[in-house]
């Protein structure tokens, strides 16, 4: 199974007020770039994570994000799948430490 095109608009219209975003699909997800960064996938489930370490990926573990396997990725909260401004501050917080 892969991403729907309606969960990449989603996420790419979650994350708009970044800039320009490029996506590449891998692995039956996706990842989305910033600046040619990467700073979160696109599950084929739908669920977004984005790449976090230190200080936000304590912060999001303790607000119930998941870590996808074993990597440094953690689900984006349910409060900021309906609020593009707090999806575009935590992708902000996890693009400042890449």
């Amino acid at each position: 199974m892969s991403a729907s095109d309606a969960d990449i608009a989603f996420a790419t219209d979650l994350f708009a007020d970044l800039g320009h975003l490029t996506t590449r699909k891998m692995f039956g997800g996706l990842c989305l770039y910033h600046q040619g960064v990467v700073f979160a996938l696109l599950n084929s489930d739908g669920r977004i994570y984005l790449k976090a370490k230190g200080a936000l990926a304590g912060a999001l573990q303790s607000d119930g994000s998941e870590q996808f396997h074993n990597m440094p990725y953690w689900s984006l909260p349910m409060s900021a799948l309906d609020d593009p401004e707090e999806a575009c501050t935590l992708a902000r917080r996890t693009l400042a430490t890449l």
